[in-house]
């Protein structure tokens, strides 16, 4: 059985495509991609059908990452296909949990940086849309440094649904 993980930002074009590249190759560096569905989208549908912005695509390619990428809104519907909705902050959280529909989908929602234990209380990813491409280049950062936590996290899962 398939483990999915669907990240969620605003508009599926800088932090949740970036999250998505970046935690499928940690998915296939530890030997799970046949095991580990990843994904993103947005909250909103202003960019469907877009690309990633060309800043992210720069920032993931720059560190030798893929960076192909469709953004799409999360609909609720998809809740239930899911194992995990990881929100890049607060303001996302809060979109998704009205969007649940039962106490279990809402369950599934978690914030990324709170897999980060250097994270402390800053559990948001900034959204960089609106900055240079240093926004950037740290939004890859605390993707990154999240990214092992959660892969911690999904791996046990799988290892116990197929005990």
């Amino acid at each position: 059985m398939t483990y999915r993980v669907c990240f969620v930002c605003t508009g599926n074009i800088c932090r949740s495509p970036m999250a998505e590249h970046v935690f499928r190759r940690r998915v296939e560096e530890a030997g799970l991609g046949g095991a580990v569905e990843v994904d993103s989208a947005g909250t909103g549908g202003w960019h469907e059908g877009d690309g990633a912005d060309p800043r992210t695509v720069a920032v993931l390619e720059e560190n030798g990452y893929t960076s192909a990428h469709s953004a799409r809104q999360f609909r609720a519907s998809w809740f239930p296909a899911l194992d995990l909705v990881i929100a890049l902050d607060e303001g996302h959280v809060r979109e998704l949990r009205a969007l649940a529909r039962t106490p279990e989908e809402a369950a599934r929602i978690r914030l990324l940086r709170s897999y980060d234990p250097a994270a402390g209380d800053a559990l948001d990813v900034p959204d960089p849309y609106y900055g240079g491409i240093e926004g950037f280049e740290e939004c890859l950062e605390m993707v990154e440094a999240a990214s092992e936590g959660l892969l911690a996290t999904v791996r046990a899962e799988v290892e116990e649904r197929t005990a």
